[in-house]
């Protein structure tokens, strides 16, 4: 009997976004966005995010003042509920996918790990 993975992975997909994490996100994220105040900060934030992982994958020198604002928006978005809420959302989800990812992994660790005891 062959396995379509790739079928297995849709199914996989589609459960994820079925799920209580998925569905919790989905609603925060869409608080986010409904509150000016709060989308304005969550996309501050975003982009101070992005623009310092850019700078870090191109081996740039991150200056002072950039952590200190990227401190700063991350002080702002604690402070906002809705925020806050889609962050504590997004760490179950991230939580999720680890665990999905060690599931995904165990038949290729347990190879390598019977192959080093031969």
């Amino acid at each position: 009997m062959t396995v379509n993975v790739y079928d297995q992975a849709n199914a996989l997909e589609s459960a994820l976004r079925q799920s209580e994490e998925f569905q919790n996100m989905k609603e925060f994220y869409g608080k986010v966005n409904e509150n000016p105040e709060s989308k304005a900060l969550f996309d501050e934030f975003r982009e101070i995010q992005m623009n310092l992982q850019q700078k870090q994958m191109q081996g740039e020198e991150i200056q002072e003042e950039e952590v200190q604002k990227a401190q700063k928006s991350a002080e702002d978005i604690e402070k906002d509920e809705n925020i806050k809420s889609l962050m504590e959302a997004e760490q179950k989800m991230s939580q999720l996918i680890q665990d999905l990812n060690r599931v995904i992994m165990k038949p290729i660790e347990e190879l390598y790990g019977l192959e080093n005891q031969n």
